[in-house]
């Protein structure tokens, strides 16, 4: 599927992802995926849906979310480049995501996030409701 904005486009082709874009932005200024090999990238890709964001054919910003596609959502590996920040595009991307036809009625959104809260609240995210029954198994290097 693809959206278009001005300039602007979305689309969730995995052909037209620019894996190198990605991959430096994940381990070069990335708080989460500093440590991230190529080959686990285009793994977490081929096993998630992609939303790329691209101006003109330039991938500007990504998004993956990992579902069933019934009842649970994963977001997870959200940018937009430095350089197209500003201009209302990872806005644009959540909407996007949150308003895709396959993600709809589900029963729970999951992601995590350092600093972008104030993002993700706008689109219906918020601290976990029943934290005492959620469990984790992290890596020992996990953000």
């Amino acid at each position: 599927m693809e959206w278009q904005k001005g300039e602007f486009t979305i689309s969730t082709e995995r052909e037209k992802l620019q894996i190198e874009v990605i991959q430096r932005f994940l381990t070069e200024e990335s708080y989460w995926a500093k440590e991230r090999t190529k080959e686990q990238t285009l793994t977490a890709i081929k096993n998630s849906l992609p939303f790329g964001v691209y101006k003109g054919e330039n991938l500007i910003g990504f998004a993956r979310v990992v579902s069933d596609f019934a009842t649970f959502a994963y977001l997870g590996d959200v940018f937009i480049l430095e350089e197209y920040r500003g201009k209302g595009l990872s806005k644009w991307l959540m909407e996007t995501i949150v308003e895709y036809p396959e993600l709809q009625n589900l029963r729970r959104w999951i992601l995590a996030t350092k600093d972008a809260h104030t993002l993700y609240e706008q689109f219906g995210f918020h601290g976990l409701k029943f934290p005492e029954r959620w469990m984790e198994k992290p890596a020992p290097n996990a953000y």
